[in-house]
């Protein structure tokens, strides 16, 4: 829900609507077994220059940590969007205030949004039971995905197969699906999505994506052109353990699941464990933070199980990694502000992709590299491939803009997948083109 600027205008709710919000989430809380986030509000900030965002980060070393950041403090340009709970509003508004940082209020309360999630989900699992269907349209458990990822191989396992390249830390199974014609080692593109646990609209986007390769195979001239020469592999749940939780304890969870001996908090950011500029800027050494790095570059299994995987393969040719908001299209470096040697192609690359993919519904995405359209960040999937001589490295921020932010409505799944992948076709297109 949108709102408009204030700086302390406007009555405070009077008390009993707290107690009575607190109350209600108890319940729930208890009923569902999960976290409640009733009465949590996502802000928006717009931060006037350096000094107002230094303000806002000194809000991210707060400890315990009193806010959980959507789009963190990155420069004047681009909005800052922060989740504050419901027991911290008061508090959280009444510093902005004081420091005349205005705000707005993106989402009123965000277990609005959870409840209307969960609602669909169970109309769509009602549905898909009775007609034996899979819903594209519709959000998805793990063990739906992964029993969705075995009906599929086996009713394509002409051009489909399932392998299994390691376990996460809690020891689920990391798999990944196969697109070829035959061949070994061939050329290949590698697309991964979720590595992010929260970020649900990007493993919908991947599995509608393969079954597009299915379909399209045969018919579409230039995808088939492309399986007979090269071979596309897609994660879909790059990040297993952390999405569980996300349907059974914590919507919101980021990281991965890992724990250590005297360590209080738990999981990595695996978006800031890969070994390129591990331990910069925009990744944290604090094990309580979002974005925390992990003790040593490829400490966490899921990141090293990938690692291993390319590695090994040797003939990759084109990395992307799907995340979500903010309607980006992105590219090395994040850790380093530098220009890569062939930043001309790839810029040019991204402005066809983003052109492409506003062609479908209009949506608009800005592009360039990730430490200049988006912010510094090290230890990044895309920088890692790009140091490891994989050329044509790109990292997707799926929709929307803030307005649902993490939790967009399932009926935006068609749509978003839809339009990524004709941008997705125009980076491998292009890789296709361009051998190296």
């Amino acid at each position: 829900m949108q709102g408009t600027p204030r700086q302390g205008q406007g009555p405070r709710p009077p008390p009993v609507n707290k107690w009575t919000l607190l109350l209600s989430s108890f319940i729930l809380t208890a009923a569902w077994g999960q976290m409640n986030f009733t009465g949590d509000q996502v802000l928006r900030i717009l931060a006037k220059d350096e000094k107002q965002l230094s303000l806002l980060r000194d809000l991210e070393s707060l400890k315990p940590q009193k806010v959980d950041f959507w789009r963190g403090p990155a420069r004047p340009s681009l909005p800052v969007d922060m989740r504050v709970p419901f027991s911290e509003l008061d508090d959280i508004k009444a510093y902005l205030e004081s420091h005349g940082l205005a705000y707005r209020i993106m989402i009123k309360n965000v277990q609005v949004l959870l409840d209307e999630e969960r609602e669909a989900m169970a109309k769509a699992r009602r549905l898909e039971r009775s007609t034996s269907s899979f819903s594209y349209s519709s959000y998805h458990t793990l063990e739906e995905i992964y029993s969705w990822i075995d009906n599929f191989v086996t009713e394509h396992s002409d051009i489909v197969s399932k392998i299994h390249i390691g376990n996460s830390f809690e020891n689920r199974s990391i798999l990944v699906l196969k697109f070829s014609t035959g061949g070994s080692q061939r050329p290949a593109i590698w697309i991964d999505t979720g590595i992010h646990s929260r970020e649900w609209i990007t493993h919908a986007t991947g599995i509608w994506t393969a079954k597009k390769i299915v379909s399209e195979y045969g018919k579409d001239s230039i995808l088939t052109d492309m399986l007979k020469a090269m071979d596309i592999f897609i994660e879909l749940v790059t990040n297993p353990d952390g999405f569980a939780f996300t349907h059974s304890m914590n919507r919101l969870w980021r990281k991965n699941k890992s724990s250590r001996p005297g360590v209080l908090c738990i999981g990595v950011d695996l978006n800031r464990n890969w070994n390129s500029g591990f331990g910069g800027n925009g990744s944290n050494s604090n094990p309580c933070s979002e974005t925390y790095h992990g003790p040593s570059p490829q400490s966490e299994p899921e990141v090293a199980a990938i690692v291993d995987f390319i590695t090994s393969h040797g003939n990759f040719k084109a990395l992307i990694s799907i995340h979500s908001y903010s309607q980006m299209l992105m590219y090395p470096y994040g850790h380093s502000v530098e220009p890569i040697s062939n930043q001309k192609e790839l810029y040019s690359l991204a402005k066809d992709a983003v052109k492409a993919l506003y062609k479908v519904h209009g949506i608009k995405y800005i592009f360039g590299s990730i430490s200049t359209t988006l912010y510094v960040a090290s230890g990044v999937t895309v920088d890692w491939a790009y140091d490891s001589g994989i050329k044509y490295a790109f990292t997707f921020e799926l929709r929307d803009t803030g307005r649902y932010g993490f939790l967009l409505p399932a009926t935006q799944i068609i749509p978003t997948a839809q339009e990524t992948w004709v941008a997705l076709r125009t980076i491998m297109e292009h890789t296709l083109n361009h051998p190296y």
